[in-house]
């Protein structure tokens, strides 16, 4: 059996000239141009002097353009993201209505609406699966991190080789999301509160309330966050029904992989669904999402009582 190697950046754009990829050459090669075009146009109008100083200024910030990366995207990339970000309304809500016009005799400009926004979310399941409608279907996979510095060589390369070979079983894109979430601690406070009555001697009852006192001055005075790692797994294309267990399928693929590399993975619920893209929408709500949270498809239905039991 042969083997073959295959490169770390598969994505990476093939090199056209000179170590260049064809963007690269258009970014550097249409401003070159243009300069050469006047230059042949105008050379015997303009001293060559004024020709220079106008190049090299034009020719440095496209060459920085083409060549300079930062955080791995080039910076092209991001003046026209940047563009794109300036131009884009900054508030969004869900159904927001048209604007009316004002009459004619009212002197005054109306403040500016919330923008659309258009989620490509259509249902969530019970068991996770998001229907995107005619982008597929998701599946969203809580992980945790795993401690790489504290462990021995062995043991650091056991990690890499075990999540290697999640990564090569892959055969359709997955994303890794990590974001930074304001860790919540009145839920906790209020449970040592409640809880410090009931404890069996009044030196527990003390550290109980010394401890909440201590939880509600650190919420107070840090902003506390925590890191947060979802993995996202996707099915295009095909039946509906066929998507959604085929996604299922890669999800508990995805946690049975992923303990390989020492992380802990638990597909989420429905309920955990819904409060991950409540709490993604809004980041700085104070709101504290039900941890079981019903997805919006659910049947809400009340307790079930003796007679009906009977």
């Amino acid at each position: 059996m042969s083997r073959v190697r295959m490169p770390a950046d598969v994505e990476r754009e093939d090199k056209i000239l000179a170590g260049l990829t064809a963007r690269q050459l258009a970014i550097i090669g249409v401003p070159g141009v243009g300069l050469w075009v006047a230059y042949r146009g105008l050379g015997h109008l303009v001293p060559p002097i004024v020709f220079v100083v106008v190049a090299v200024p034009v020719m440095g910030a496209a060459v920085a353009a083409a060549l300079a990366r930062r955080d791995g995207l080039s910076l092209d990339r991001l003046l026209l993201s940047a563009f794109r970000f300036v131009r884009s309304p900054k508030r969004r809500a869900t159904g927001a209505p048209a604007a009316e016009a004002l009459p004619s005799w009212v002197d005054a400009t109306a403040p500016s609406l919330p923008s659309p926004l258009d989620l490509p979310v259509k249902s969530i399941s019970d068991d996770g699966v998001v229907d995107l409608a005619e982008h597929g279907c998701a599946v969203l996979v809580s992980c945790s991190t795993v401690s790489f510095a504290l462990r021995t060589p062995a043991e650091q390369a056991g990690l890499v080789a075990g999540f290697g070979s999640y990564l090569n079983s892959l055969n359709s894109p997955v994303q890794l999301l990590v974001r930074a979430e304001s860790i919540k601690l009145d839920p906790l406070v209020n449970a040592l509160d409640r809880a410090a009555p009931t404890m069996p001697h009044p030196a527990l009852e003390r550290a109980a309330r010394n401890h909440a006192d201590f939880l509600a001055d650190l919420a107070q005075t840090r902003d506390l966050l925590r890191r947060q790692i979802i993995l996202v797994v996707r099915e295009t294309g095909g039946d509906a029904s066929h998507a959604a267990s085929s996604v299922r399928r890669r999800a508990a693929d995805a946690v049975r992989g992923l303990s390989a590399a020492g992380a802990r993975a638990q597909v989420l619920s429905g309920g955990q669904v819904a409060g991950i893209l409540a709490s993604a929408a809004d980041p700085a709500s104070k709101h504290v999402p039900p941890e079981e949270l019903s997805s919006p498809t659910s049947v809400i239905t009340g307790p079930t009582t003796t007679a009906e039991e009977a």
